[in-house]
C-alpha cells in the first residue's frame, strides 16, 4: 500500500520539485491540522459522477482510487483529506466522493438489513451509524430528474460531516421500490426500514379522490 501510495504522492520529477518550492503564497493552498501541521492541497478532484482526477487526468486504475478512497476522511468544518502513511492533503469533490452503485436487501419490516456497494467495492449496511440522507420534505415537482439525490453515510468525519455515498439512479429506483407507509417527526410519509431504522424517502402522496 505504502509503496503505490508513494508513486503518486513522493514520487515527483524535478518539474514538480521546482513549482512546488517557487509558488508564491498566493498560489499554494494549504492549512492547518488539527495537531497544528501544515497540510497541503493535493492535486486531486472527485467529479460528481464519481471519476476520480489527479493533476487534471483520470486516475483509471481502480485498484489506486479504492486505495485512496479508503483513507478519504473530512476535517472538522467539512473540507475533504487523503490521510495515508505517506502525506495528508485537502482535495477537491465536487459532490459526494462515493456513488452507491449497488442493493442488496434480506429480511422484512422493521428487521430488513439494506446493504449498498460503493463504487469502490466498500459495503455499508444502512443503520444508526449509517444513516440515508435524503431531501423527503421537499415536492417531488421540485425534485425532478435526480434533482434531490439520497446519500447514504459512509463513515464518520473528524468532526460534524460525514463521508457520503450519492445513490445512483438505479439504487435509487430500487430503494424507492422498496418503500412502505411511516412517520418521521410525525409527518406521514413513504420510507424503508434497516437494522430497526426508518429512513424517510418522500411525503406521502396525496390520497387519489374517488371516483
Amino acid at each position: 500500500m505504502k509503496q503505490l501510495l508513494q508513486d503518486y504522492l513522493s514520487v515527483r520529477d524535478e518539474e514538480d520539485l521546482h513549482l512546488n518550492t517557487t509558488h508564491s503564497c498566493s498560489d499554494t493552498t494549504s492549512d492547518r491540522s488539527a495537531s497544528g501541521s501544515q497540510v497541503r492541497k493535493l492535486p486531486f478532484l472527485i467529479k460528481r459522477n464519481g471519476e476520480w482526477l489527479y493533476k487534471g487526468e483520470p486516475l483509471n486504475r481502480k485498484a489506486m482510487v479504492c486505495l485512496f478512497g479508503s483513507v478519504l476522511t473530512r476535517d472538522s468544518e467539512g473540507a475533504y483529506l487523503l490521510r495515508t502513511p505517506v502525506e495528508t492533503g485537502y482535495i477537491d469533490v465536487e459532490d459526494a466522493p462515493f456513488q452507491a452503485v449497488k442493493l442488496e436487501w434480506s429480511g422484512c419490516g422493521r428487521m430488513q438489513k439494506l446493504c449498498f456497494c460503493t463504487n469502490t467495492d466498500e459495503p455499508v449496511v444502512a443503520d444508526r451509524e449509517h444513516p440515508i440522507r435524503t431531501r423527503w420534505q421537499i415536492s417531488s415537482d421540485f425534485c425532478a430528474e435526480g434533482a434531490c439525490p439520497p446519500y447514504l453515510t459512509v463513515r464518520a468525519g473528524d468532526g460534524l460531516f460525514p463521508v457520503e455515498a450519492r445513490l445512483s439512479r438505479s439504487v435509487w429506483y430500487e430503494l424507492a421500490a422498496l418503500a412502505e407507509p411511516g412517520q418521521c417527526h410525525g409527518i406521514p410519509c413513504m420510507g424503508v426500514w434497516s437494522c430497526d431504522s426508518f429512513f424517510p424517502l418522500s411525503l406521502m402522496p396525496p390520497e387519489e379522490p374517488e371516483a
